[in-house]
């Protein structure tokens, strides 16, 4: 069964996207890192929607690359990236087989985006994530906490399809399959990196639980 399926409910919402949207501004936990990075470092934003994280490097002086697994987010991100005059290497793909070679970059950033799938699918991507990845270089994004899950819950019904994958009755994006994990465990997914900073935060409502990771790959 594909279980990385969520980027087709995206690529609907990038389809629409009018500059508005939370999704299509730049996060400051993100632009903060971002500032220590060195001019002209290679980092990769995986699952870049429509480029709120790409287009925020390339300004900075970074060299970057974008892939997404949705269409209008990539054609996006083109297009801004051409009326701003600025260098993105955009490309459609899947996180679980991402196009650059080993050890392309210093930096990649995956906001929201890999824990969209089952078990199998998510340590496909990180180890994705680590392969293309420099030893020392660093990773930054978030994940879903299983505290999270009596939150979508609450919102509609939901089942868990296999070990901490759940999808959620009512459409949206959450009916595709979400991972959802306890420290420890994510502590054992990503045991090719040190940790920086890991923290359980909420997001937008009571409840909304995210991991917020800082990490640096062995």
């Amino acid at each position: 069964m594909t279980t990385d399926t969520a980027y087709q409910h995206w690529n609907d919402e990038w389809a629409k996207a009018d500059g508005t949207s939370k999704w299509e501004q730049a996060e400051p936990e993100v632009l903060s890192f971002a500032a220590t990075l060195p001019a002209g470092a290679r980092v990769l934003d995986l699952g870049a929607g429509v480029g709120r994280h790409a287009l925020a490097y390339a300004r900075a002086g970074l060299n970057v690359a974008a892939l997404d697994a949705a269409p209008d987010g990539i054609s996006a991100i083109t297009a801004a990236a051409a009326r701003e005059g600025l260098t993105i290497d955009a490309r459609l793909g899947m996180m679980t087989e991402l196009p650059f070679a080993d050890g392309s970059f210093d930096h990649v950033l995956s906001w929201n985006v890999i824990y969209h799938g089952d078990e199998g699918v998510l340590k496909t991507a990180i180890a994705e994530i680590a392969r293309v990845l420099r030893p020392g270089g660093t990773f930054q994004g978030t994940m879903l906490s299983k505290r999270r899950v009596p939150l979508e819950l609450a919102k509609a019904p939901g089942r868990e399809i296999s070990r901490n994958t759940w999808v959620f009755e009512g459409g949206g994006d959450k009916a595709h399959p979400h991972y959802f994990c306890t420290g420890r465990e994510l502590a054992e997914l990503f045991g090719a990196f040190e940790f920086w900073r890991l923290e359980d935060r909420e997001h937008d409502t009571p409840g909304s639980f995210h991991w917020h990771l800082l990490m640096e790959r062995l």
